[in-house]
């Protein structure tokens, strides 16, 4: 809804910023929809998959932002951490993804 606030972490190598913010966040909607219906779990989990490691670079440049202007150090270390949380949240949709489906009797 508010591209602006995303545009600052935007990696300056990607084309079409305020493009790339609204599909990513149509994806994630989508997504978040798509994983709480059995028959399009696993689609969806591996689409929220594949946004979370294509949102990574933002999470860098947001850091590297944070590190050149001087941000308070607890703010530092929470994108630090951010990082491999990354990892954490990609098992973790994994997880629910895979599971398996329940079958009505």
């Amino acid at each position: 809804m508010k591209p602006g606030i995303y545009r600052p972490i935007m990696p300056a190598w990607l084309p079409a910023h305020d493009a790339l913010i609204l599909i990513s966040g149509v994806a994630e909607i989508a997504g978040g929809i798509g994983i709480l219906v059995p028959r399009t779990r696993r689609a969806a989990g591996l689409g929220l998959i594949l946004l979370l490691i294509a949102v990574f670079p933002a999470n860098v440049t947001m850091l590297q932002i944070a590190r050149t202007t001087g941000a308070p150090a607890w703010a530092e270390a929470l994108l630090w951490l951010r990082l491999p949380g990354q990892v954490l949240l990609i098992w973790w949709t994994w997880k629910v993804a895979a599971r398996p489906r329940q079958s009505s009797r």
